[in-house]
């Protein structure tokens, strides 16, 4: 097939691509698999984006697009211009991108399907407050549309009513989003990864092992513990496969896949998860078109149930081509 591998410029310069590792690792996998690859790489110019595409004329666009110009959710609109192209691609459309990055009405819909979730509520700059319940302190507070762990740090975490208006007006004034406050769910983390669409499956769970977090820190991947490599924070985590009892394991799966059925997510996606002393299991966050790197917890999950990248990358592929063929 002809393949098209749809990226973020980190400025509009195309001789200064700065490509993410994930964008190579794809396209090296495509050629390898046997496709004609192109990569794309935008910024925010839409004229450029429908030009690169009339020009490639691809059959499937593997979409790794994350934002576009200065918009973080930039890749709802870039689905649906795909869509209005009549541009066929891998993954979430405009709507079910919506869905999971709006934490809040995610957890709407998690409600409706009876899945737990921390309870929450929502402080918006421009609309009333919003609130899913009677929220016991402590409560995390971060950006109801961000993902990456923007706008979470050591300060996410608050313990009283000035606190969390603190984090609450910093997050209007420095992300202009609103703020998402939700109790803190004590217990063990785990990603899961789901796989598929009509019958969609879940992918050995992978846990986040924080032996090593720094004594006394609630146990939370803020930025530090995910993007900065010499903090105690980032050394002191990892993920590794999840040794669990079978009951155990099958129940987060089962989680895992209610939420992700529930959000509509397409393709592939992982779900994070909390399971408490008492057997309770929270639905942390929904990520569709989660991240692909070849060291990342998706691909982990995959290759321990038998998936290398390779292999994950053509499962990716013939489920969107699939899919878009019904």
């Amino acid at each position: 097939m002809k393949i098209t591998v749809l990226t973020y410029l980190d400025a509009e310069d195309e001789s200064s691509r700065d490509y993410d590792p994930v964008v190579r690792q794809v396209a090296r996998t495509l050629r390898a698999l046997g496709h004609r690859v192109s990569i794309l790489g935008v910024h925010g110019d839409v004229k450029r984006l429908i030009a690169g595409l009339r020009r490639r004329k691809p059959e499937l666009v593997f979409n790794l697009l994350e934002m576009f110009g200065d918009l973080v959710t930039g890749d709802i609109p870039v689905a649906g211009l795909l869509d209005l192209l009549g541009v066929k691609y891998t993954g979430c459309g405009p709507g079910e991108f919506y869905l999971s990055q709006d934490k809040a009405l995610s957890k709407k819909l998690l409600a409706y399907e009876h899945l737990l979730y921390p309870r929450f509520a929502v402080f918006s700059p421009n609309s009333d407050f919003e609130t899913g319940g009677n929220l016991r302190m402590p409560l995390f507070v971060k950006p109801a549309r961000s993902d990456a762990s923007i706008g979470v740090s050591r300060k996410s975490l608050v313990s009283d009513a000035v606190q969390l208006m603190k984090r609450v007006a910093a997050i209007h004034s420095e992300l202009n989003d609103a703020a998402l406050a939700e109790e803190y769910i004590e217990g063990r983390e785990f990603y899961v990864g789901v796989l598929g669409n009509q019958q969609a499956h879940a992918l050995p769970p992978i846990e986040v092992d924080f032996s090593g977090f720094p004594e006394g820190q609630p146990k939370v991947l803020d930025s530090r513990a995910k993007w900065e490599e010499s903090s105690a924070e980032y050394k002191g985590t990892k993920s590794v496969v999840a040794v669990l009892p079978d009951e155990m394991r099958a129940r987060l799966q089962k989680v895992a896949v209610d939420a992700y059925r529930a959000l509509r997510v397409r393709d592939y996606g992982r779900v994070d998860l909390r399971l408490t002393d008492t057997g309770e299991i929270y639905v942390l966050e929904v990520n569709a078109s989660c991240y692909l790197e070849k060291s990342s917890e998706f691909a982990m999950a995959a290759a321990a149930a038998g998936l290398d990248y390779p292999r994950l990358i053509e499962k990716i592929v013939n489920l969107a081509v699939t899919r878009n063929r019904r």
